[in-house]
């Protein structure tokens, strides 16, 4: 069977529709859950494909994982609670735009923007994937440290906190990081003794105690109840936003599929790195923070254009380029299939389905995202006691759930309190927490980098993708100290 008629074959079948909708449902609920992660959703869903035909398979993971990515922005925009990792990024300007009352708007603009970033990433997944899986994959150790640092330098030079408590953020971030078995030798550090912290500090009940407990913790029923007596006044801005954000679509959708088809990057990084981006280069930068629909876009456009980049690896080359693709591959072995650089040449019918049924799955997700929007919105219109409880038990269910560990339901609690006194001290959340996620990325590539150029810094200078990054990294920190000063002698004039 050729191309086309593969194509038009799963086109017309109805089962193919169904699971790519209900993929696109299940995922986008699961995505909701704080502490769901879209590697946990499509993990649940993996041994109930095996008895599927293999794109019928891929078509419901697909839309699990796209709509998951999706999903967890929904409590981040309402609540300041992110559903998945990757959504904590959506909270500087997604909360600000429903503390303004738009939060209609913050979520059409999501739904708008990870539609046009998906598509984007999906077609070039369909044009470029073999040569942006070749350049992709010549990354090593040098790189990886390299892009690790360049993530956490611009979260913090986009941090409006004061610089030094900024920096006791990121630096307090980072010492956590090391916590549990050394990546390199295996020596235990700073555990204290206790198993449960060997695999390091859990990273989702982390998140989950920072945002979500923090948020219930900090937050009074009369804040609640302010943003649904404002929402009445959303919606009426959508056309004008994204009139406004469809340059940031274009340009983080582009730096989502490239992040994304690097293996072991992900969404996280993705995030993070593209509305830093967007801030450092919108003339009005100052709106970002208060509540600025580019802010919004840039994050989930880059989001959904990276589930698209990670499958560029997966195909071209076999390598997943994330924890959800590495879960794919066990459904193409499963089915007697070996994903990489043959998967086109002996089935290019199977390649060109999955290629189409990627840019299927974006416009399901962002179909049943956009019907979902009045109802999400609405849950700000509860009664904020029972909102607050429902968080709070959402919470530690999925805190426990990540590694069925009562400990990681004491680790979220802990750090809702720590979320607590670093909000009402000024310290920023955003930068420990990426430097968190970030910390053992950049150290374990920088001791590996650091061994294979024989115990010398030098590789730093050898490379030229490096050196690159990390220019690129000390900018922003020279353009963020300068915009700090600038804003300092201001107001001294004043």
């Amino acid at each position: 069977m050729d191309i086309f008629s593969q194509i038009a074959l799963n086109f017309l079948e109805p089962a193919y529709w169904i699971a790519i909708c209900a993929g696109a449902f299940i995922g986008l609920i699961l995505g909701a859950i704080p502490g769901v992660s879209a590697t946990m959703a499509v993990a649940l869903i993996l041994p109930f494909t095996f008895g599927m035909p293999i794109i019928f398979a891929l078509a419901l993971m697909l839309g699990i994982y796209s709509g998951s990515v999706y999903g967890g922005s929904i409590p981040a925009i309402l609540f300041k609670t992110p559903g998945t990792p990757a959504s904590a990024a959506v909270i500087f300007d997604g909360y600000a735009m429903t503390r303004n009352g738009e939060a209609g708007t913050a979520l059409k603009v999501a739904a708008f923007s990870m539609l046009g970033g998906g598509l984007i990433g999906a077609f070039i997944l369909l044009l470029l994937a073999p040569q942006i899986a070749v350049l992709a994959v010549k990354f090593g150790p040098s790189e990886f440290f390299a892009m690790a640092l360049f993530g956490i330098l611009v979260i913090v030079s986009v941090s409006e906190e004061p610089f030094f408590k900024t920096m006791v953020a990121t630096l307090a971030g980072l010492m956590l990081s090391c916590v549990g078995m050394d990546p390199l030798s295996g020596c235990a550090r700073f555990t204290f003794g206790c198993a449960s912290l060997m695999e390091g500090l859990p990273f989702v009940p982390v998140l989950i105690g920072l945002f979500a407990v923090a948020g219930v913790f900090g937050s009074s029923s009369d804040e609640l109840m302010a943003h649904g007596e404002r929402l009445k006044s959303a919606g009426g801005a959508l056309i004008p936003a994204l009139g406004r954000v469809w340059r940031t679509v274009a340009k983080s959708s582009l730096i989502g599929t490239f992040i994304g088809s690097t293996p072991g990057a992900g969404c996280d990084i993705a995030a993070f790195v593209s509305y830093g981006i967007a801030r450092n280069s919108a003339g009005d930068k100052d709106k970002f923070g208060a509540g600025e629909p580019k802010g919004v876009a840039a994050v989930e456009s880059s989001k959904a254009a990276c589930t698209s980049g990670a499958l560029i690896p997966l195909l071209s080359l076999g390598i997943p380029g994330d924890s959800v693709t590495a879960i794919l591959i066990g459904a193409f072995m499963v089915h007697g299939i070996a994903p990489g650089p043959l998967l086109i040449e002996n089935s290019a019918p199977l390649a060109y389905s999955i290629f189409t049924t990627v840019v299927f799955v974006q416009i399901a997700v962002f179909i049943v995202a956009f019907l979902s929007i009045k109802w999400s919105a609405l849950v700000l219109k509860c009664d904020p006691r029972f909102v607050k409880v429902s968080i709070l038990a959402l919470s530690m269910v999925g805190s426990y759930a990540m590694r069925n560990n009562m400990f990681d339901v004491w680790i979220a609690i802990i750090f809702g309190i720590v979320g607590v006194i670093m909000s009402r001290g000024r310290y920023p959340v955003a930068p420990f927490l990426l430097a968190l996620i970030l910390g053992q990325m950049a150290e374990v590539n920088f001791r590996r980098a650091f061994l294979i150029g024989g115990d010398s810094a030098a590789f730093i200078f050898e490379r030229p993708a490096t050196l690159f990054i990390l220019a690129l990294a000390a900018l922003f920190i020279i353009f963020s100290i300068a915009r700090r000063i600038k804003f300092h002698f201001g107001r001294i004039k004043q």
